[in-house]
Formats: C-alpha cells, sequence, structure tokens
C-alpha cells in the first residue's frame, strides 16, 4: 500500500493537468482566438500566450480531436504509473512548447493541445524509459519509437503550414516537433534531479 499511495498522487497530479488543458479549451472556445494564440511578434509584450495558445482551436473538429488525445495522455499517465515529478515536467514543457515555435516566426499565429499534447508523451515515455522496469520499459520504448517515427514523418523542418487528409484546418507540426524536443528536456532534467537526490 505504500508504493501505490505515491502512484495515486502522481497520477491525480497528471490527470488534474490533463483536465485543465481540456477545460481551458472549452472556456476558450466562444473567445476570440487572437486574444489568446500564440503570436511571435507578441511573445515578449504579451508572455501568456506562452500558456494560453494551448486553448485556442481552429475549428470544432480541431476541438474535438485534441479533447479526445487529451484523455488518452490522461489514460497513457495512469497506466504508466507516472509520479508527481512527472505531471510537473509536463506542466513545465507546457509554455516551453510555444516558446520553441519562435524558431519559426513566419509562424504568425498558433493554436492547440496538439504539441502540448505531444510533450506529455514524451514526458511519460521517457519516464517509462528510465524508471521502469521489465514490459513497462518496453511500452515506453516502444511509444519513443512511435513517436519518432510520428515526428519524422510530418517533416517539421518542410512548410510552416500543411493540409493533410481529413482536416479542416492547416496543421503545424513544428508544434508537435517543439512538444516532444520540450517534454523530453524537462522529463530528463527533473529525471537527473531525482537520481541526484538519491544519491
Amino acid at each position: 500500500m505504500a508504493e501505490a499511495a505515491p502512484a495515486a498522487r502522481g497520477w491525480r497530479a497528471w490527470a488534474a493537468l490533463a483536465a485543465l488543458l481540456a477545460a481551458g479549451s472549452l472556456l476558450a472556445w466562444p473567445l476570440p482566438a487572437a486574444l489568446l494564440d500564440w503570436q511571435p511578434g507578441r511573445a515578449l509584450a504579451e508572455p501568456w500566450r506562452a500558456v494560453t495558445a494551448a486553448f485556442v482551436h481552429w475549428s470544432e473538429g480541431h476541438l474535438i480531436a485534441n479533447l479526445g488525445a487529451a484523455a488518452l495522455v490522461a489514460a497513457y499517465g495512469w497506466a504508466a504509473a507516472l509520479p508527481r515529478p512527472a505531471a510537473l515536467a509536463w506542466l513545465l514543457a507546457w509554455p516551453l512548447t510555444h516558446l520553441g515555435l519562435l524558431l519559426r516566426p513566419e509562424l504568425a499565429h498558433y493554436g492547440g493541445l496538439s504539441g502540448v499534447l505531444h510533450a506529455g508523451v514524451a514526458v511519460a515515455t521517457l519516464w517509462l524509459v528510465v524508471a521502469a522496469r521489465g514490459g513497462r520499459r518496453i511500452v515506453g520504448v516502444l511509444m519513443g519509437a512511435g513517436l519518432l517515427a510520428k515526428i519524422l514523418s510530418e517533416r517539421p523542418w518542410a512548410g510552416v503550414l500543411q493540409q493533410a487528409e481529413g482536416w479542416d484546418i492547416a496543421l503545424a507540426p513544428i508544434g508537435h516537433a517543439t512538444g516532444t524536443i520540450a517534454g523530453l528536456a524537462c522529463a530528463a532534467a527533473l529525471l537527473a534531479r531525482r537520481k541526484n537526490r538519491g544519491r
């Protein structure tokens, strides 16, 4: 029972963050996107956009897809039995995901949960690879390979906006890449801190 308690607390923190992302998206849906979306020209003057950009969705289909994906990332965190520091890594990766978009200043507007959700998947995956054992570690390795294949297949170094079949909006794969990198960096930092404390 002593081991289950930290896992339960970690799951609650992870689920709370996923719920916050979903609730923020629903609350922001009726608001003008220009108030909240990522705009590189306003990054310094309006730094909150690095957080609120996640809540902006460009179509109903975009919103529904991301709400479903948020539920899947929440379930992944539960199945991975992630501790609270993993949720903290995901939280820290949230604004870094959008700050990374400064690498492509020609992306004048960006919104959506997908970049931050990729960060969450990256955090959970690295946590499993580094901190888990046995079958859970194998799941992490397989998820990592799948995440890498997805990012490469989207070619984020190509056009900043890309049309994809079945979508009623243009996609910005660079957000998936920056989210993945931010998630890996934050997870690696907190895993290293945890390891150093254990010494």
